[in-house]
């Protein structure tokens, strides 16, 4: 994706876009870097840069983006492969661990949600830095949540591709 948007655009308008998103961050060293992005394009701007200079960081930008892309596909290639072989398992834990980390993933969710509610109605004081704490593990919630959500798919593919024979209604 970012190689398309390097094509098209090119490094002048990315830095002016990562330029001005910095200067929307109250950081110093956001604030500094967006300084030096916009000297950068008055530089540009002014000639002082030669456009093969601009022309070879963009394909130096460009290059480095594909290997980043390509990269991506063999982890994406690899999930999918370990993701395969779970699925042509015999052995049954195996084969369950989908729904366990599953069933893991939504009781610690709702044991946080839980706490964090307790927190907030009968010990206010303390509210502010609880949901600082939880901003905190915004990381770890995305990476299990991910994979929940490669299981979760995963398994509606599986399900389409193999039906189940005989499905049972209840009236």
């Amino acid at each position: 994706m970012l190689e398309t948007i390097l094509t098209k655009i090119g490094l002048p308008v990315l830095i002016a876009l990562v330029g001005e998103a910095l200067k929307n961050i109250d950081n110093p060293l956001t604030k500094g870097a967006a300084d030096a992005l916009d000297k950068v394009e008055e530089a540009m701007k002014a000639g002082q840069i030669a456009p093969e200079q601009i022309a070879e960081a963009n394909r130096h930008a460009e290059t480095l983006a594909q290997m980043k892309s390509d990269e991506l596909r063999e982890n994406i290639a690899e999930i999918n492969k370990s993701l395969r072989a779970e699925i042509a398992s015999e052995d049954k834990y195996v084969r369950r661990m989908r729904p366990t980390f599953g069933y893991l993933m939504a009781l610690t969710w709702a044991a946080q949600m839980l706490g964090i509610a307790y927190v907030i109605i009968f010990d206010t004081s303390r509210s502010v830095l609880v949901l600082n704490a939880m901003g905190s593990l915004s990381a770890i919630w995305a990476v299990g949540l991910s994979v929940l959500g490669i299981y979760v798919y995963k398994r509606s593919e599986d399900k389409k591709l193999n039906p189940p024979e005989e499905v049972i209604y209840w009236n």
